[in-house]
């Protein structure tokens, strides 16, 4: 083992698969929340406080309807790869493998659910 130079003593033992990938990842889908989060606020708040008609006829509408998706489809991405991150942290094992499941399928189906919504509000 004393005749192993740093390189091979350290090969096999750190991630250094998809960390490059996951981060950038992570950075454009902030830099798109950064950008969709105001539009969203600006979009939302113009379409609160009307009666039950207005409100249908505003998120009827193409761009109120397509930012609240993206916002709605990039946010919950975004949650869903920063819990993995703490799940893969802090939780390991049988638990660990069972835990992503749960979340992945928790964010999907909060989407779907998101979406559906806002397809019937929309149509």
């Amino acid at each position: 083992m004393r005749y192993l130079t740093d390189r091979k003593r350290a090969q096999g033992l750190g991630a250094g698969k998809s960390g490059t990938q996951t981060h950038w990842r992570t950075m454009v889908r902030a830099m798109i929340l950064t950008v969709l989060v105001p539009i969203f606020i600006f979009t939302f708040g113009a379409g609160i406080g009307g009666t039950y008609e207005e409100v249908l006829a505003y998120f009827s509408r193409p761009f109120p309807a397509i930012v609240t998706a993206l916002t709605l489809v990039v946010g919950m991405q975004q949650l869903m790869y920063e819990a993995q991150e703490t799940i893969e942290d802090y939780v390991h094992g049988v638990l660990e493998k069972v835990s992503l499941v749960a979340m992945w399928a928790l964010g999907y189906t909060l989407i779907a659910a998101g979406l559906f919504a806002l397809v019937k509000l929309a149509l």
